[in-house]
């Protein structure tokens, strides 16, 4: 089976900063492929080159067999991409936005109704169609802007961080309507800056600088972290966090709420460290050991390759 999205080697420099730096992955059809990163690590960029936007200074791009810098009309066919700041008019009511973009992909007349009415039920934007684009929520907003990107019925998805600032009601309708279009057969690539929606994906990609540093499902990724993890719960963790960082053996500490994930790459006693930090004084609830999150394992690989540059 031919890959939906394919791409050697892929490189993009802007002047004298490397964005994208020798980049490979093979999608195959149907994935949810995820892209996860700090700030700067390079996932929009790639986005962009996977989409025919940006020319890569190396390698080669294909999406369904298509070369994106040579065949760009058909790739563009067969994509939808969706920007952290997708222009919706906010002048134009929900139908019209919905219209508007069915025009610009071509999409017939005769089947744009049906679209139309598949994805506003999909989306709970039924009831306001009439309501112009400026009026609505940002969960809303972000809703139409897909229904938008998919009113031509793409194939493959793109979406660089489509719910950032959008509220956990939204966020959830937006993920019913991918697995959908998944189940349906659609390509997903997607990045977020989520750890929750990151385990939705199939596989995972951590960027840092440009470059790939792990790749593989979620419960893998998980499964390869080589440190230790300690959680500490205190009704205090901002007076726990620079004790804990103190204790021999403690590589990073982390904060989740009350709770603060410490890891180490040697073995540590949970009471040890339980006696240290109440001997400093602090109230302490619990100390235990735990099963590293998904969190836990791409702060880990980030710092390590830092360490390694």
């Amino acid at each position: 089976m031919s890959a939906a999205i394919d791409c050697k080697n892929l490189k993009k420099r802007f002047a004298d900063a490397v964005a994208v730096d020798g980049v490979s992955l093979s999608i195959p059809p149907g994935e949810v492929f995820g892209v996860v990163g700090p700030d700067g690590a390079g996932k929009t960029t790639l986005i962009r080159m996977l989409c025919g936007i940006i020319e890569p200074s190396e390698g080669v791009a294909t999406v369904l067999g298509a070369d994106v810098a040579t065949n760009i009309q058909t790739v563009i066919s067969d994509i939808g991409y969706m920007s952290q700041r997708f222009s919706l008019y906010g002048d134009l009511t929900v139908s019209e936005n919905i219209r508007f973009f069915a025009d610009i992909h071509d999409v017939p007349s005769r089947e744009l109704p049906e679209r139309a009415r598949q994805l506003l039920h999909a989306s709970r934007l039924e009831p306001f169609q009439s309501r112009l684009a400026q009026d609505l929520s940002g969960g809303m907003k972000q809703k139409l802007a897909l229904v938008c990107t998919l009113i031509h019925t793409p194939k493959v998805l793109f979406l660089d961080e489509p719910t950032t600032g959008v509220d956990p009601i939204s966020r959830r309708d937006f993920w019913q309507i991918l697995y959908g279009l998944v189940a349906d057969g659609m390509t997903l690539f997607v990045s977020t800056p989520y750890m929750d929606e990151a385990d939705r994906c199939q596989r995972l990609a951590l960027m840092n600088r440009g470059r790939i540093l792990m790749c593989d499902t979620p419960a893998n990724l998980r499964s390869q972290m080589k440190r230790t993890v300690i959680e500490v719960e205190s009704i205090t963790p901002k007076m726990v966090v620079p004790v804990l960082a103190k204790i021999e053996g403690i590589l990073a500490v982390e904060a989740f709420g009350q709770r603060l994930h410490a890891t180490s790459d040697r073995t540590m006693d949970p009471e040890e460290i339980r006696k240290a930090l109440i001997s400093a004084g602090l109230q302490i609830s619990d100390v235990r050991g735990v099963a590293p999150t998904l969190e836990d394992a791409f702060i880990a690989s980030l710092e390590e390759s830092e360490i390694n540059g």
